[in-house]
């Protein structure tokens, strides 16, 4: 089941919140629905999950408006808010009661319990003594009652401590390898290194990018090439004659663009100036996530902390 976003358009008031925005998240794939606070990542989850409704476009969900759906909780399972939760009700009673509601299977409680490691003793305890990472694992939880074939997961990594970041990167691996359809909104890259196959951006409602990761990471690495030398000012001019850009980023570290690695090397070994491990350079996915919204944030702090 896909995942069809078209043209969708919201405002709050004066506030445009989604500009035309459209993608599709497709079956066996995580893909990552990124973007700085306030660019329209749960505005456009709430829209495809029937909990607000565009002034434009349509989303759907198999072809068909999520409120078509004849089982909705067993097609789509999302977490939008993991604090949804009654404190005073146990973890293992929370899911009771949406299962009861949907009319799922009693048996599903202790498997998806045992799936997001509440089993036991903390199913019990009420959620309003669970920390953030619990309460994420049990909004986890609840979305995979219905044994859904797609997931849509809003921030699912706040709280969570580096095993539990272990544990649903492998989850959404996990499932997506199964065939589902997979959607994961977060404004932080590191949340999705090495897990989203797929990213979507948006900024300021609107969608800036929609490409793969590797396509992505290609596009932000634009031809440069790293090295180091125990010259560097010598280095900076003789590849500035060669017609290079040259970036300073570290003592005895530059960056190259304009010039491939051969003829960086060759500009270098003629002026007789030391240097060592020349290699292109690999833009993480933070840096090509930051490339692409620098513009696009709503909230930006003075350079260096200060005051604007």
């Amino acid at each position: 089941m896909e995942i069809e976003v078209d043209g969708l358009r919201k405002r709050y008031g004066q506030v445009s919140a989604l500009d035309g925005v459209s993608f599709t998240v497709r079956p066996g794939l995580v893909t990552g629905f990124v973007g700085p606070n306030g660019a329209g990542k749960s505005t456009t989850m709430r829209i495809v999950l029937g909990l607000d409704a565009a002034d434009g476009g349509h989303a759907l969900v198999g072809g068909r408006p999520y409120r078509s759906l004849r089982d909705p909780l067993r097609a789509v399972g999302a977490m939008l808010d993991a604090a949804a939760v009654h404190p005073g009700r146990r973890g293992r009673d929370h899911l009771r009661w949406i299962a009861h509601a949907a009319g799922l299977p009693a048996r599903r409680l202790d498997e998806v319990l045992e799936q997001v490691g509440l089993a036991g003793g903390a199913a019990k305890r009420r959620a309003g003594g669970y920390s953030l990472g619990m309460r994420q694992r049990l909004g986890i939880a609840a979305a995979l009652l219905g044994d859904p074939r797609v997931l849509m997961l809003d921030e699912p990594v706040n709280g969570l401590d580096p095993e539990g970041i272990v544990w649903i990167r492998g989850l959404l691996r996990s499932l997506a390898a199964e065939g589902r359809t997979v959607l994961v909104s977060s404004h932080l890259m590191g949340e999705l290194e090495g897990t989203a196959d797929r990213l979507v951006v948006i900024g300021r409602g609107r969608i800036i990018a929609d490409a793969s990761v590797p396509e992505l990471l290609a596009a932000a690495s634009g031809g440069r090439v790293a090295l180091r030398t125990s010259a560097p000012a010598d280095a900076m001019a003789v590849l500035s004659r060669a017609g290079g850009t040259v970036a300073s980023v570290g003592a005895d570290a530059l960056t190259v663009t304009g010039l491939d690695a051969e003829a960086a090397v060759a500009a270098l070994g003629a002026s007789r100036v030391p240097f060592a491990e020349v290699s292109a350079h690999r833009a993480t996915l933070e840096e090509a996530y930051m490339e692409l919204t620098r513009d696009a944030a709503e909230f930006e702090a003075a350079p260096g902390g200060g005051r604007s």
